[in-house]
């Protein structure tokens, strides 16, 4: 049994960077930037107008006209005008292209529109209320930079300069697989003796928050079955990620399993709890995260290790927060322990955790009403209220 800083270290040798992809721009939330991306051109392509008003020609304002005759209307999307008389103004709408012959834009707000032209009200600043050609970016100019996780808002710069497409870090298919005789669909009524699938759907809908194609698996307890069909997942998939059927329960075939295709054991069984007896392997280019399959510990074992995994195979960022723990905690067993608990942010600007512990780890609800695990390291059997530790959140608490 190895300590869980060095499973970690083990998980993370195994983890490699996969070939970008293409994606369309309008699917690429969540992923990470492959290339960096260049303005097309300068930012702002145009000297914009950013004020309804009128545009003016500053030197006659400086002459101390205050009444400027309309010359002509210019609304967005419209080609650039040119002001003809620079006594006289042309009304012009935000977004527009400053007419040639001005420098100086006025708004409604400080004008008051009559018959005989419009007359300014307040004072003038020159080059007010303009948005300069190239005053963001120059063209070609480092817009996004690669390894960026692409944001809601980068959307907008991608589309900016017209990238409909945008070569992303290219996300492991995953495999999801559940085991064991005494499960049953959703959809199906469990005998007495049975429960039905959850980890499976937990784990394939936390992949697919994090834009990770995955597909869910069921085994039996027959190692011919099980050798056959997962010889056969290995086909389609990059990652399996397992829960149930690693202890040593007389049917807990796969890490047998596993060896007879030619996995290389990196561990089986970590010094931890929730999640003792998780085993990892790699074959090739294929990586196997067989975790036991009580539910908080299948939770507990894929945010230790899937998530790092994943972060350093495609580049998303998963944060580990510093917390302040609220009450003190006794855990005797010389374990990592993975305590559940909830977090709130108090008046000193410092997130707090308050320890859930459930039910044991079959306790599938008590983590529903949980922000994440707090991990408590093994060289100590009390945890004192005050003292700061890593806090692993369930779901993306910044995002």
């Amino acid at each position: 049994m190895i300590s869980t800083e060095e499973a970690l270290q083990l998980v993370l040798a195994s983890a490699s960077k996969l070939d970008p992809e293409n994606v369309a721009t309008t699917q690429a939330i969540g992923r990470v930037l492959a290339e960096d991306i260049f303005a097309d051109r300068q930012m702002p392509p145009f000297d914009r107008v950013t004020m309804d008003g009128i545009a003016i020609c500053f030197a006659s304002y400086q002459d101390e006209t205050t009444l400027f005759p309309i010359e002509a209307v210019g609304p967005a999307g419209a080609p650039q005008l040119t002001l003809k008389d620079a006594s006289y103004c042309i009304e012009i709408m935000t977004g527009a292209s400053l007419p040639k012959g001005t420098d100086t834009v006025v708004r409604y707000e400080d004008l008051d529109k009559s018959e005989a032209g419009v007359r300014i009200l307040k004072p003038v600043r020159k080059g007010q209320n303009i948005h300069w050609k190239g005053s963001d970016h120059s063209e070609n100019s480092i817009l996004l930079k690669a390894g960026l996780e692409i944001k809601a808002i980068d959307i907008n710069v991608l589309a900016t300069v017209g990238k409909s497409s945008v070569n992303v870090m290219k996300s492991p298919k995953v495999a999801v697989i559940s085991s064991g005789d005494e499960l049953v669909d959703i959809d199906h009524t469990p005998a007495e003796y049975q429960i039905r699938k959850s980890n499976v759907h937990m784990i394939s809908a936390r992949l697919n928050q994090l834009g990770v194609e995955s597909k869910c698996f069921h085994f039996k307890d027959k190692e011919e079955e099980i050798f056959s069909e997962m010889t056969t997942i290995l086909d389609q998939y990059d990652v399996l990620v397992m829960s149930g059927g690693v202890s040593k329960g007389k049917f807990d075939f796969i890490p047998e399993v596993l060896d007879r295709i030619g996995f290389k054991k990196g561990f089986h069984k970590v010094a931890q709890r929730p999640g003792k007896p998780f085993w990892f392997g790699t074959k090739e280019e294929k990586t196997v995260f067989a975790f036991p399959g009580n539910p908080v510990s299948t939770l507990a074992c894929f945010q230790k290790y899937f998530l790092p995994w994943l972060e350093k195979t495609t580049g998303q960022v998963f944060p580990i927060l510093k917390v302040v723990l609220s009450e003190d905690v006794l855990f005797k067993p010389s374990l990592t322990y993975y305590a559940q608990a909830f977090i709130e942010q108090k008046s000193d600007g410092r997130f707090y955790a308050t320890v859930s512990h459930g039910n044991g780890s079959g306790d599938i609800v008590n983590p529903s009403s949980m922000h994440g695990f707090l991990e408590f390291p093994p060289e100590k059997e009390l945890f004192k209220a005050g003292e700061i530790f890593d806090f692993r959140p369930f779901y993306p608490i910044y995002k």
